[in-house]
């Protein structure tokens, strides 16, 4: 029993950092998602910016992005410094940003599946494209996007113990460097 109680400190300490990074990611990448939903824009710089950032995010791994938020973009000649984040700072940019990508390919599919007729039906009612957007457009694309929206919200609560991997590098990092004076030190 008394393991017990030493443990549950640490584990709700972790747990808390866990919720904190998932909250935030949450938080951050559903409007962002909707942000790059720019990649339908008709203005081609804006379009080309959107469909490369959701090919780059979705094509590399999120453990791959992490890595290079928190040691990558303090590398970056000039503008390095501004770049540095403690580790829960760079987990919570690459989850935001890693997420957007995958929020945005959901909720474009969403509005694929909304039907050119109800477009059609709405110009024909008078409605303009805000109120079309919002009162027909979005509640049947939110219907349509909240299996995937789920299924993406619990992966991201698993995908946040990838966070450790920092922790581990930065240790195993520190470990090396001892060993290799070490074993300068001793060498013949």
């Amino acid at each position: 029993m008394d393991y017990l109680i030493s443990v549950m400190g640490p584990m709700l300490e972790g747990a808390g950092v866990t919720l904190s990074i998932f909250a935030i990611t949450l938080v951050a990448s559903i409007p962002l998602g909707f942000f790059t939903l720019m990649a339908r824009s008709r203005f081609a710089p804006l379009r080309a910016f959107a469909e490369v950032y959701i090919y780059i995010l979705r094509g590399t791994p999120l453990l791959l992005q992490l890595l290079f938020v928190y040691f990558g973009l303090p590398l970056i000649p000039g503008i390095g410094p501004l770049l540095t984040f403690d580790r829960f700072v760079a987990a919570c940019i690459a989850f935001g940003l890693n997420y957007a990508a995958y929020f945005a390919e959901i909720f474009r599919g969403g509005l694929l599946a909304i039907d050119k007729g109800q477009y059609e039906a709405c110009k024909v009612l008078g409605l303009t494209k805000g109120q079309t957007l919002r009162t027909v457009v979005l509640p049947q694309m939110i219907r349509v996007c909240l299996p995937s929206v789920s299924n993406e919200t619990i992966t991201l609560l698993k995908d946040t113990a990838l966070v450790t991997v920092i922790i581990y590098f930065v240790i195993n990092f520190v470990i090396t460097l001892v060993f290799k004076k070490l074993e300068k030190k001793y060498s013949f």
